[in-house]
């Protein structure tokens, strides 16, 4: 079992500005709290602008000097660093659950899918190439290369304190490029421990740099604005990344947006319905619900509704609500308090609007931002509940008899970032996969996620792609050379 009190005391609190820890200008630091609890985890630093700033000049000065360093190089650091953290797992699991709230063993599982970015980028730093070929008329050759875009802002969300920085982090040293990271302020000790980490495997001062505040805007707009940085990459609200793409668009900077969700889960009638009760568990109750991948809108063919709808909520019914760090938990806490009075609106909402709830109303732990899970059915297709995002552990579900149909009331969001369905049919797998509009399908799976593919969305689900072999052209810039011979 992992010393909590000895992990926490391990964890540096301070700013990680030019390779080194500082406190916040002015000393001013946040509190850290365990939402299964209350309790307060740690004090860390909140920085300045000025702090900020620091940490962009940092990464600017060097730049230059990590971009020559040698791909194989690049390379091997990042090796070292998926080592430990896989040799650490426990560590870093027990960090996550106890800041952010996932069941310890859920936070394991995303140790393992984190650390890959790194194993991957790994591979793919020495990978890194251009072209050759004579202009059509012979006279001339035309090259292309590939060189870094320069440094990098990035601002990483609470719930995957992970595996959403390693997945920026891993390709952009890979490719060359310095950083400022900005954590969450809810779950910034993950970030802090991977700093130290990265220092560990010997990552040269300035590369990296974590700056934690709560003044999110004020410290991050001038550095966005900044004309030393020269990429930014956000992962969060989609409402958030619309304001962050207008500040980039002053210094035109190469931009990264994995924003909002609203993931439909269709069950056609020939569906294997055993399979597709385990794929919705997985797809809406990964990480309590909290996560832009999670099934909102669940669809069941009218054939097979009510046998669907037995089987999964008894699945429901059957987890268990409490501290992450307890045996045997399922469903941890939210991530705040707030969090679980906005899925309790849209719960009463949706009942309001005529939906059933099948189960949710159990008793939960005192003290803890936690919400039973919950199974809502014959819910209305204009109701909150399937227009806006859960971020919860509750499943609204609805019927449908016409593929067509459900195929356009799955595409009617603004969001395009993953959906899912269920099928025994070929064709209509095929079919439905090309018709949805979404970066991400998953066909008879409720989990796609993978170090290997490329994540990302369409619509305002945002652009630009994390992880596989698209990840890091992210951080990478073309450069035409014409030379006549």
């Amino acid at each position: 079992m992992v010393d909590v009190k000895k992990l926490i005391g391990s964890v540096p609190t301070g700013l990680f500005i030019g390779g080194e820890w500082r406190d916040a200008e002015g000393g001013k630091t946040l509190e850290v709290t365990n939402p299964a609890t209350g309790e307060v985890l740690a004090k860390v630093a909140d920085a300045s602008p000025a702090d900020g700033d620091a940490a962009l000049t940092a990464a600017a000065e060097a730049q230059a000097e990590w971009a020559a360093t040698p791909a194989r190089d690049r390379s091997e650091l990042l090796r070292k660093a998926f080592e430990l953290i896989t040799e650490r797992a426990d560590d870093f699991a027990a960090l996550m659950t106890l800041e952010m709230g996932k069941p310890f063993a859920e936070a394991k599982g995303e140790v393992t899918y984190g650390s890959e970015f790194f194993r991957w980028f790994a591979e793919e730093a020495v990978r890194i190439s251009g072209t050759y070929m004579p202009a059509p008329n012979g006279a001339s050759r035309l090259l292309t290369m590939k060189q870094p875009v320069g440094p990098c802002i990035m601002v990483t969300p609470w719930n995957f304190p992970l595996a959403m920085g390693t997945r920026k982090i891993g390709p952009a040293l890979a490719a060359g490029c310095t950083m400022v990271i900005k954590p969450a302020s809810e779950t910034p000790l993950t970030m802090l421990a991977l700093a130290a980490l990265l220092e560990e495997v010997g990552v040269p001062k300035g590369v990296v740099n974590v700056i934690t505040t709560t003044d999110s805007g004020g410290v991050m707009e001038p550095l966005i604005r900044d004309p030393r940085a020269r990429k930014l990459t956000f992962t969060g609200s989609t409402g958030v990344g619309r304001k962050l793409v207008e500040q980039s668009a002053e210094q035109l900077l190469r931009v990264s947006m994995e924003l909002g969700g609203n993931a439909p889960f269709i069950v056609f009638d020939d569906a294997d319905l055993d399979a597709a009760v385990e794929g919705a568990m997985a797809a809406k109750m990964r990480n309590i619900g909290e996560a832009c991948t999670a099934a909102n809108r669940i669809y069941v063919h009218a054939d097979v509704a009510e046998e669907f709808g037995d089987k999964f909520s008894a699945k429901m019914k059957a987890m268990t609500v409490g501290n992450g760090m307890d045996e045997g938990v399922t469903v941890g806490p939210l991530i705040t308090e707030k969090a679980v009075k906005n899925v309790k609106r849209l719960i009463e909402s949706a009942v309001g609007d005529g939906a059933t709830k099948v189960c949710g109303d159990d008793e939960v732990p005192a003290g803890g931002h936690f919400v039973a899970p919950t199974v809502l059915t014959d819910v209305s297709p204009t109701s909150d509940i399937v227009r806006e995002e859960i971020f919860g552990p509750v499943a609204a579900i609805q019927t449908f008899t016409d593929e067509d149909d459900v195929i356009k009331r799955a595409n009617d969001t603004e969001y395009g970032l993953a959906a899912y369905f269920f099928t025994t049919d070929f064709s209509r797998a095929m079919r439905v996969s090309e018709k949805l509009e979404y970066g991400m399908v998953g066909v008879n799976a409720g989990v796609i996620s993978n170090a290997a593919a490329p994540f990302g969305g369409v619509k305002a689900s945002g652009f630009g792609r994390e992880g596989g072999f698209d990840g890091i052209d992210e951080y990478l810039e073309t450069k035409y050379v014409g030379m006549t011979i």
